[in-house]
């Protein structure tokens, strides 16, 4: 046996995972969080067209990447930004 094939699917495997063991549509949440939107219902939009999933699904699954090790190795400074908002918004209530 090849001691690439140990792993699996190699190079495809790594495209859908990355490098930082999040799928690709965990990185495409949170490349949606740091992006700025303008006007009302613009980023409602994004999140239906670029990800296919609808808004209330999508702020389940980025709250839950808020929390996971993998997404603060992928993008410390939006996942900090994210946790700093949610933890205000925890203190207003």
């Amino acid at each position: 046996m090849e001691a690439g094939s140990e792993a699996g699917g190699g190079a495809a495997d790594e495209r859908r995972a990355g490098t930082d063991g999040l799928g690709a549509r965990e990185r495409g949440i949170l490349a949606l969080a740091r992006r700025g939107f303008l006007g009302p219902g613009a980023k409602e939009r994004a999140i239906r067209e670029e990800l296919d999933l609808s808004p209330v699904r999508y702020y389940q699954l980025l709250n839950a990447l808020l929390d996971d090790a993998r997404a603060l190795a992928h993008d410390p400074v939006t996942v900090n930004r994210l946790r700093r908002v949610r933890e205000a918004r925890r203190t207003e209530r």
